[in-house]
Parts: structure tokens; sequence; C-alpha cells
């Protein structure tokens, strides 16, 4: 299992969303073809066919628990994790 694959198991869980480091979600996004913006410390990612834009900002090196959830959510809705495995 690699180490995008262990992370995005990680992502999916649930289990561990206050202890995410900002830039490997930044790096999971980027590998799910979301393209992104900066503006500032916000990060805005967003996707060709999906509504919902994610605007992401860090704590520190940590990313927001609530906006890992969001992530999580708009994977399993659009089953994303699923299309990379094609």
């Amino acid at each position: 299992m690699s180490r995008y694959e262990k992370f995005l198991k990680r992502i999916l869980s649930g289990q561990a969303d206050a202890d995410i480091a900002f830039d490997e979600l930044c790096s999971l996004l980027k590998r799910l073809r979301f393209e992104e913006r900066v503006r500032g410390d916000h990060h805005i990612f967003s996707l060709k066919g999906i509504e919902e834009i994610i605007n992401i900002q860090p704590i520190q090196s940590k990313a927001k628990p609530y906006q890992v959830k969001q992530i999580r959510n708009l994977i399993r809705k659009y089953r994303l994790d699923e299309e990379r495995k094609k």
C-alpha cells in the first residue's frame, strides 16, 4: 500500500481529523486532480464536475478538523477514492 493510499484511508476512517498535516491534505486534493488557488492563507480547490469549492486554511502545520471532515464527505459523495483506483 502506497503512502498516498494509507493517507487516503486515514482521512476516510475519520479517526484522526485533528492530526492531519495541512500540506499532506493539499497534496491529496491535488492528486485527486483538484486545481488550487491561493489567496493569503486560504487554499481554494475546485474540480470540474463538482459543485462544491473547498476552501481550507492551516492552523500552524495542521488542517482544521471540520475541514478534513468536509473533504472526507466530498470524497465519499463523489466517490473520488474509487475513481483514482481506475
